[in-house]
């Protein structure tokens, strides 16, 4: 048996920051620069309990609804429909209309006391978002002008998630997660050069780290290796180093795929 050890080396974990903020409009994704920060602000979830004969029988939490606050120094254009705003003639918009649903994604950084804050980082994804403008306030100029910081209170309705109750926000851990895996979803996220950036739904998400199977790598002798888990395929480099690839994926920045024979 191992005795508990608080503040090891490399486990004091923490996080900070928000980055690569990502607007999708009917699913098309448009970056969004200025972006300042994201407050997560869950509501619902409250305990409920019940009583027979003075004695509480039944305790659970009620359904939690994810919502935020975003603030930035400014938004898409393609935003001005989240807000309510419609251009009627080129140049000329008009506020007070019906607000668009629209996706959503950012990051925030994971450090640690070895790494600082590049240990790792979390995306996160919600759908189906409704923005409410919060109150601005517009006044005169003089010598130390500050830009005004906007914001927006959003709640989401919920999507069927496999594997989950329906929820409208989804996070991806980059220090527990396969890095083909995130390099998969950030391709689709953010677009390559061969393809647009765009909001995948969460059964996509899903196959994509469904297929993260993981086998065991047993050193016998000599250079020989026993491997056990799912299907793959391996191929030897060079003289001693071997590689699997797995379901067609190779990973060669995973430590997990790459085998150094002594």
């Amino acid at each position: 048996m191992t005795a508990l050890v608080w503040d090891g080396i490399g486990t004091r974990l923490y996080e900070a920051g928000v980055s690569k903020g990502v607007l999708y409009i009917d699913g098309v994704g448009v970056s969004w620069s200025g972006l300042v920060s994201v407050d997560e602000n869950p509501s619902g979830g409250d305990a409920k309990s019940y009583f027979i004969d003075g004695v509480m029988y039944l305790l659970y939490s009620g359904r939690e609804r994810f919502s935020a606050d975003i603030t930035a120094f400014y938004s898409p254009r393609e935003f001005d429909l989240c807000e309510g705003i419609v251009a009627v003639h080129p140049g000329m918009y008009v506020s007070q209309q019906r607000r668009k649903l629209f996706g959503f994604s950012y990051r925030t950084r994971i450090g640690n006391d070895l790494d600082g804050s590049d240990h790792g980082y979390k995306i996160h994804i919600v759908y189906n978002a409704l923005a409410a403008p919060t109150p601005r306030k517009y006044a005169t100029m003089n010598d130390n002008t500050d830009p005004g910081l906007l914001s927006w209170s959003i709640t989401v309705k919920p999507v069927s998630i496999p594997g989950a109750m329906r929820s409208g926000h989804i996070v991806i851990d980059t220090t527990t997660a396969p890095d083909y895996a995130v390099s998969q979803l950030e391709d689709i996220l953010y677009g390559t050069d061969s393809s647009v950036p765009r909001l995948p739904d969460p059964g996509e998400i899903a196959s994509i780290f469904e297929g993260v199977t993981s086998f065991t790598v047993t050193d016998l002798t000599g250079g020989r290796f026993s491997i056990a888990g799912s299907s793959f395929e391996v191929s030897e480099l060079d003289t001693g180093i071997w590689q699997i690839t797995q379901d067609g994926v190779t990973a060669v920045d995973s430590d997990s795929f790459e085998i150094t024979s002594p």
